[in-house]
């Protein structure tokens, strides 16, 4: 792919030995984690091209409709609500990046001490690694952690950047904060692309929206199945590509894979034998390429049937209302949606510890495992309540807290190996 398509990352200003190095490193990281299984679906060969071209083909596409006159909007988290996004002509795409590539640059404005996804996406952006940073005309951060925010401070010496006020509690007063917020987004997306947000228009970009999300609630709920008819990590890649493909594209790939997935339900086979300890994971998002937990899980004999966090039911459980007529019952519609995302960012978070009990009940999982990035206080802290949830439902919990680094793989292999025994001695 590098000769391909080394003049257009010249032009967008990246750091060609730099990428080149990343992109082979994440090339055989890919081959190890995600070719080698066994039994996949047809319809991985979606997820594989993506993961093949998503510095290439995908950053050509974007390139030829900013030719266009169309705007891309690179976001952090999903609380920015990507149908304002949409509505305005834009193109949305997701940020966060899960390599250790880049921390040194990273280090030279931010604390040592500081969780590794900010580092990674600080790093990515000063260290010229990332075409979807390059290409984006607007990088959109949000208030979810004390880290992001000031790290925003800094990133915006060196790209527009556009921070969002999320409120902390989910009362009246907080409603009508984050409704100004949305209104605030819609005016500086419509100042960036010279669009006027009409209904039609954000009526058309909800429905784009919804339809990818039903597809994953689809995805998510063949995967109660038993035995588990597809691997946790397959889900993972999923889920991860759904911040970077084409909506539309992606919602029908994912549509036949379902199809596909389906069949193998009904036919009662599964990727691992029956009795394969079932678990979940719950914590922080895993961005691409953070595939170091899901593989040592499903590595240690046990799959993974759910995943609650961003890169996971948190982004897809709940749609917008689609009964709006006129654009302010529309915007309601969205401010209601993206109120009832349940981040660690908020107290209490009752939700959040309820949606956990409540998803691991339904799986039918033998365990959780709660994950933490080292220097994430929201989710390490809120870990405690979800412990004690968990063990007033009889539901057994491993905490995990780690980085990007490799160098805790065999400390990680050795306890989820334990555990994952453990589970089995209680069947």
């Amino acid at each position: 792919m590098s000769s391909r398509y080394e003049r257009m990352w010249n032009e967008l200003g990246l750091d060609i030995p730099a990428h080149d190095n990343l992109l082979k490193v994440l090339g055989q990281f890919y081959g190890d984690i995600y070719l080698s299984q066994q039994g996949r679906l047809r319809g991985a060969e979606y997820l594989d091209f993506v993961l093949s071209e998503v510095h290439g083909l995908r950053i050509q596409e974007l390139l030829e409709a900013k030719a266009n006159g169309k705007k891309v909007v690179g976001t952090f988290c999903v609380f920015v609500p990507e149908e304002l996004i949409w509505a305005a002509g834009g193109i949305s795409v997701g940020l966060c990046a899960g390599a250790e590539i880049g921390q040194a640059e990273a280090e030279r404005v931010l604390p040592r001490a500081t969780c590794a996804l900010i580092k990674s996406f600080m790093g990515f952006k000063l260290g010229r690694l990332c075409p979807f940073f390059e290409s984006s005309d607007l990088i959109v951060g949000e208030t979810t952690c004390d880290g992001k925010k000031k790290a925003y401070e800094i990133l915006e010496e060196f790209c527009p950047v556009y921070v969002m006020e999320i409120p902390q509690r989910k009362e009246e007063v907080d409603r009508v904060l984050w409704r100004q917020e949305v209104l605030r987004f819609k005016k500086r997306l419509e100042d960036l692309t010279g669009v006027s947000i009409t209904a039609d228009r954000l009526s058309a970009a909800i429905r784009l929206i919804n339809d990818r999300r039903r597809v994953l609630q689809r995805l998510n709920s063949l995967r109660k199945a038993v035995p588990a008819p597809i691997s946790g990590r397959d889900v993972l890649l999923v889920n991860q590509i759904s911040f970077y493909d084409d909506p539309s594209r992606f919602t029908q790939k994912i549509g036949e894979l379902c199809d596909e997935l389906q069949e193998r339900v009904a036919a009662g086979a599964g990727v691992v034998p029956r009795g394969t300890p079932r678990l979940m994971l719950s914590g922080c998002p895993m961005a691409v390429p953070n595939w170091k937990l899901p593989f040592v899980v499903e590595s240690s004999g046990a799959v993974i049937v759910g995943e609650e966090s961003c890169i996971g039911t948190r982004s897809t459980r709940d749609l917008v209302a689609e009964d709006g007529r006129s654009i302010e019952e529309m915007i309601d519609r969205v401010v209601d949606r993206y109120m009832k995302i349940d981040c660690a960012c908020f107290t209490p978070n009752r939700e959040r510890i309820d949606h956990i009990v409540e998803m691991a009940t339904g799986l039918e999982v033998d365990g959780v495992i709660h994950y933490s990035l080292q220097f994430c206080h929201p989710y390490a802290v809120e870990s405690y309540k979800v412990e004690r949830a968990l063990e007033k439902a009889g539901i057994p919990l491993l905490k995990v807290e780690t980085d990007y680094s490799m160098e805790d793989v065999k400390i990680l292999k050795n306890r989820i190996e334990a555990f994952v025994e453990m589970l089995r001695d209680r069947v």
